[in-house]
Protein backbone atom coordinates (compact mmCIF):
# COMPACT_ATOMS: atom_id res chain seq x y z
CA UNK A 1 0.00 0.00 0.00
CA UNK A 2 2.86 2.35 0.85
CA UNK A 3 4.58 1.78 -2.49
CA UNK A 4 1.32 2.29 -4.37
CA UNK A 5 0.62 5.56 -2.56
CA UNK A 6 4.14 6.94 -3.06
CA UNK A 7 3.98 6.00 -6.75
CA UNK A 8 0.62 7.78 -7.05
CA UNK A 9 2.00 10.85 -5.24
CA UNK A 10 5.18 10.88 -7.34
CA UNK A 11 3.09 10.65 -10.52
CA UNK A 12 1.15 13.71 -9.41
CA UNK A 13 4.34 15.67 -8.69
CA UNK A 14 5.96 14.67 -11.99
CA UNK A 15 2.85 15.53 -13.98
CA UNK A 16 2.63 18.88 -12.20
CA UNK A 17 6.21 19.67 -13.09
CA UNK A 18 6.54 18.26 -16.59
CA UNK A 19 3.04 17.87 -18.07
CA UNK A 20 1.69 21.31 -17.38
CA UNK A 21 -0.47 21.35 -20.51
CA UNK A 22 -2.14 18.09 -19.48
CA UNK A 23 -2.68 19.26 -15.92
CA UNK A 24 -4.22 22.53 -17.20
CA UNK A 25 -6.97 20.78 -19.17
CA UNK A 26 -10.33 22.07 -17.97
CA UNK A 27 -12.63 19.32 -16.73
CA UNK A 28 -15.62 21.33 -15.56
CA UNK A 29 -15.71 25.11 -15.51
CA UNK A 30 -12.49 26.31 -13.86
CA UNK A 31 -11.74 22.87 -12.43
CA UNK A 32 -8.74 21.34 -14.17
CA UNK A 33 -7.02 17.95 -14.13
CA UNK A 34 -4.46 19.15 -11.58
CA UNK A 35 -7.17 20.11 -9.08
CA UNK A 36 -9.02 16.82 -9.56
CA UNK A 37 -5.84 14.76 -9.10
CA UNK A 38 -4.84 16.88 -6.10
CA UNK A 39 -8.19 16.29 -4.42
CA UNK A 40 -7.92 12.58 -5.21
CA UNK A 41 -4.68 12.59 -3.20
CA UNK A 42 -6.74 13.50 -0.14
CA UNK A 43 -9.38 10.89 -0.96
CA UNK A 44 -6.75 8.17 -1.33
CA UNK A 45 -5.04 9.24 1.92
CA UNK A 46 -8.30 9.01 3.87
CA UNK A 47 -9.13 5.70 2.17
CA UNK A 48 -5.79 4.20 3.14
CA UNK A 49 -6.16 5.48 6.72
CA UNK A 50 -9.67 3.98 6.94
CA UNK A 51 -8.50 0.63 5.53
CA UNK A 52 -5.56 0.49 7.95
CA UNK A 53 -7.82 1.37 10.86
CA UNK A 54 -10.11 -1.55 10.01
CA UNK A 55 -7.11 -3.88 9.59
CA UNK A 56 -5.62 -2.80 12.92
CA UNK A 57 -8.94 -3.21 14.69
CA UNK A 58 -9.40 -6.76 13.36
CA UNK A 59 -5.83 -8.09 13.42
CA UNK A 60 -3.45 -5.95 15.48
CA UNK A 61 -5.58 -4.82 18.42
CA UNK A 62 -6.41 -8.39 19.53
CA UNK A 63 -2.69 -9.28 19.42
CA UNK A 64 -1.80 -6.15 21.40
CA UNK A 65 -4.47 -6.97 23.98
CA UNK A 66 -3.14 -10.51 24.30
CA UNK A 67 0.43 -9.28 24.80
CA UNK A 68 -0.71 -6.68 27.34
CA UNK A 69 -2.61 -9.31 29.35
CA UNK A 70 0.44 -11.61 29.32
CA UNK A 71 2.73 -8.81 30.51
CA UNK A 72 0.32 -7.59 33.15
CA UNK A 73 -0.14 -11.12 34.42
CA UNK A 74 3.62 -11.59 34.90
CA UNK A 75 4.19 -8.39 36.84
Amino acid sequence: MTIAFFTWYLLYVVLSGFARDFMAIKVLGNINVALVLGLLQFVSTFGIAWAYSRFAERKLDPLADEIRHEVEGKI
